[in-house]
């Protein structure tokens, strides 16, 4: 049986994780990245997250895959040909990926993920489920720069990005990510998850529910930041909010301390007030309209893209 192999590309090692999150801490509003949320325990709280009756987004994006799932794929395998390697971006436990290769019967799956350990344990899985497919894992920070060694991906790869994450990046950084993914796909294709404008109820249960799992994963956060820069940060001390933002149409996530107190780190600290908060999430919500001028911005041609009935999420194939 093959094994998995795990790759930590030199531009993974870009920068300095624990500087970056001191900064955003010392920012006049603070605010830390949400890639900070994915250590093991964060990553699989997430997880945990996309079972809730609330979080729509996953049960939706699984059921139009299999409303369309063939169509997608002919679509797909009109860019990149057969078989294709999936380079699957933010792969988690892989299972979104895996759920392709019915449909695609890759030659190769790219498992990228900000937590190279988490994924090296769903890579073992699946291996044995799979054992004579060339499975790889990545361990690489994509919000920062997506680049991967050619060798690993040849011409016209697909790129799978599910799951609406693209909406934690503003529009030019979304922009800015899609030029990326398509240089990655070398005349291949996208085959991405876009989570779309809804009812602000709707938004807002999906990000604030009720057992209180997303509280949980924002406040681990906190805990991560423990352990990064040696924080003292007490997690009772501080609570989950979500809101919709209309006019940026965004879903915004915060920590906010609950009374005054002062936190302290490795060479910085700082004083927060009762009230103030740590903006630790966007998530953008797009139109059909809207995301598919974004995709031919970035330089994709001919998107299509196939929806849910109440029109609450899509998924988008454009060739690179």
């Amino acid at each position: 049986m093959t094994r998995p192999r795990i790759l930590q590309p030199a531009a993974a090692a870009a920068g300095d994780p624990a500087a970056e999150a001191a900064a955003g801490l010392l920012q006049p509003a603070a605010a830390v990245a949400p890639k900070f949320f994915y250590d093991a325990q964060g990553s699989r709280l997430f997880d945990a997250i996309t079972e809730l009756a609330e979080y729509y987004p996953t049960r939706t994006e699984a059921a139009i895959f299999a409303a369309h799932g063939p169509a997608i794929a002919r679509a797909v395998l009109e860019h990149t040909g057969a078989p294709p390697v999936i380079v699957d971006l933010g792969a988690g436990n892989c299972a979104k990926g895996a759920a392709l290769f019915p449909l695609l019967a890759p030659r190769r799956y790219v498992a990228v993920d900000i937590s190279a350990d988490y994924v090296a344990g769903a890579l073992a899985q699946l291996q044995r489920e799979h054992p004579a497919l060339d499975l790889v894992g990545v361990g690489l920070d994509f919000s920062s720069r997506l680049v991967l060694p050619a060798e690993l991906t040849g011409p016209r790869a697909l790129v799978f990005y599910p799951g609406s994450s693209i909406g934690n990046f503003d529009p030019p950084g979304a922009l800015a990510l899609l030029r990326q993914a398509r240089d990655v796909a070398g005349g291949g294709a996208l085959l991405i998850g876009v989570d779309l404008v809804k009812p602000e109820a709707v938004l807002e249960a999906a990000y604030d529910d009720a057992l209180g799992v997303t509280a949980a994963f924002n406040l681990n956060l906190l805990r991560h930041l423990n352990r990064l820069l040696g924080a003292d940060f007490e997690l009772r001390q501080w609570r989950h909010v979500a809101r919709f933002d209309r006019e940026a149409s965004r879903i915004e996530m915060h920590l906010e301390a609950r009374a005054p107190q002062r936190v302290r780190w490795r060479g910085g600290e700082r004083s927060f007030a009762a009230g103030e908060r740590i903006h630790t999430e966007n998530s953008y919500k797009w139109t059909v309209d809207g995301f598919a001028a974004l995709l031919r911005e970035a330089g994709f041609a001919a998107p299509r893209h196939w929806s849910d009935e109440r029109g609450w999420f899509a998924l988008f194939v454009a060739g690179a």
